[in-house]
């Protein structure tokens, strides 16, 4: 991984030539300013790939009912912000530590640990709205703008920091430390005025959304409070250092907001808090008396899920399935619970029982990845990898920048024995992840099998193409 960065950084300090990036046409600014050191076009090719680089050094959250719900959070705001330029890809890093990040080009990235120490839906949805700030007020050309003469080095600091910081937390922060001096002259990554516009925008994103524009002042006054219980500060303060001129700008600002009901909490959010909670936990047995006691205190439907789902995680299968069945009766409508009933299924190896519920989720929720990639793993585990590469060959039809789902798409295959569908779903995972070396070598011991037909060797000849095509975009020249 280490290789890789070095390899990303590298290219971006030497400044490679990249012949896709000069043919494309000049696209008009948005956000503001117009920026002449990148273009909207260069900014987002820049953002894709960047991102093939984080897919293949960081590890990505694979409980997709929380991805899924992350995604869903940031696109409802999106529709109540500036952002003219919607091509995002939103990605949730399974990484304990406090962070997320706006890299240009439409990249949303969030780190588990953000939706641990956000306390509701509002102070989450907060941090989301101010990313997407940066991103519609175009900020990284902006910075870009103010110095040119470091603009390699601002580039490969903050972008090869960020992939660290995702990678490996602790080394991420000495990264960030010391590339911002270097690059930046003693700036932070983002500059004090582009992070109280950034704050502006983001509280009128946020209360246009219909969530109470106290959320921010209090989510910065989380980070504050975490930072002071700290080893190292949160990640997110160092790209966007809470002052207390800040925090009070952000609660008299939100003071002339008036009139009507402001959303604070969902149970979307309590419920994806409670699987990372659990997925986290190094003592299950303690969350679970935790847990107990809370539910003690008040009689609650999302405690009594959380409940359930560490005790399946702690292998406590009857009192996963007990607990389960107390849950209100509407409350048991809900996808979430419907999914976890399959999951505590699939835990005791009841995989018939699994498949039973998720064909039914299927129906109801078609193409919704939690279900779909539960269904698949199921199907996989009852040995139908035919029907199980159905569902995977829907989910990348729906989304083909998912590694993930043509990862296991590869798998899928090889156990059904389709030799060529494996070839060409590891050469899309290999892409994705910034692997062009593994997927140029991929095709090649693909186009020796002499029984493919004209049209399979064509394809594949046209993917090397594709590949170098690829490799060459990674070769970013400003």
């Amino acid at each position: 991984m280490r290789g890789l960065l070095s390899a990303f950084l590298i290219t971006l300090l030497m400044g490679s030539s990249s012949s896709a990036l000069k043919a494309e046409s000049q696209l008009p600014d948005i956000g503001g300013t117009g920026y002449s050191v990148l273009t909207l076009q260069q900014e987002h090719n820049l953002g894709r790939a960047w991102v093939r680089m984080l897919r293949g050094s960081s590890r990505l959250y694979k409980d997709a009912l929380v991805s899924q719900y992350v995604e869903d959070l940031t696109w409802s705001l999106v529709t109540h912000s500036q952002l003219l330029d919607k091509r995002l890809e939103i990605l949730v890093l399974d990484n304990p530590t406090v962070n997320a990040f706006a890299a240009p080009g439409g990249i949303i990235g969030v780190h588990t640990g953000l939706l641990l120490t956000a306390q509701n839906e509002a102070q989450l949805a907060s941090v989301l709205a101010h990313e997407l700030a940066h991103l519609s007020q175009r900020h990284f050309a902006a910075q870009l703008e103010e110095d040119r003469r470091n603009r390699p080095l601002f580039i490969a600091s903050i972008l090869g920091s960020i992939l660290l910081a995702a990678a490996d937390p602790e080394a991420g922060v000495v990264g960030l430390h010391s590339s911002f001096g270097a690059a930046t002259a003693n700036k932070l990554a983002f500059s004090r005025q582009n992070e109280r516009e950034a704050d502006y925008i983001g509280m009128q994103t946020l209360t246009s959304a219909g969530y109470s524009p106290n959320a921010m002042g209090n989510m910065f006054l989380q980070l504050q409070k975490q930072a002071r219980f700290s080893r190292v500060p949160p990640e997110f303060l160092l790209t966007h250092p809470v002052t207390q001129s800040r925090i009070s700008d952000s609660q008299s600002r939100a003071a002339g907001y008036k009139g009507g009901t402001r959303k604070l909490d969902s149970i979307d959010f309590n419920i994806a808090r409670a699987r990372i909670q659990a997925n986290y936990a190094k003592d299950l047995k303690q969350l679970l008396a935790e847990l107990d006691s809370i539910q003690k205190k008040r009689n609650s439907d999302v405690v009594k899920y959380a409940i359930s789902y560490a005790a399946m995680k702690d292998k406590q299968f009857e009192l996963a399935e007990t607990t389960l069945k107390t849950i209100s009766k509407d409350f048991s409508k809900r996808l979430s619970v419907r999914l976890l009933k399959a999951e505590i299924a699939m835990a005791q190896m009841n995989y018939s029982s699994a498949v039973k519920t998720l064909s039914k989720l299927m129906q109801v929720y078609p193409g919704n990845h939690a279900v779909s990639f539960t269904y698949a793993d199921a199907l996989l585990k009852m040995e139908q990898p035919s029907k199980a590469s159905q569902v995977y060959e829907d989910l990348v039809e729906r989304n083909p920048n998912d590694s993930r789902a043509w990862y296991l798409l590869a798998e899928s295959y090889g156990l059904e024995g389709n030799i060529v569908g494996v070839h060409e779903a590891r050469i899309e995972y290999f892409l994705l992840t910034a692997n062009v070396d593994r997927a140029l070598r991929q095709i090649e011991f693909a186009l020796k099998d002499e029984s493919l037909s004209t049209a399979e060797r064509a394809k594949f000849e046209q993917r090397r193409e594709d590949a170098k095509q690829v490799r060459e975009s990674l070769n970013l020249d400003f």
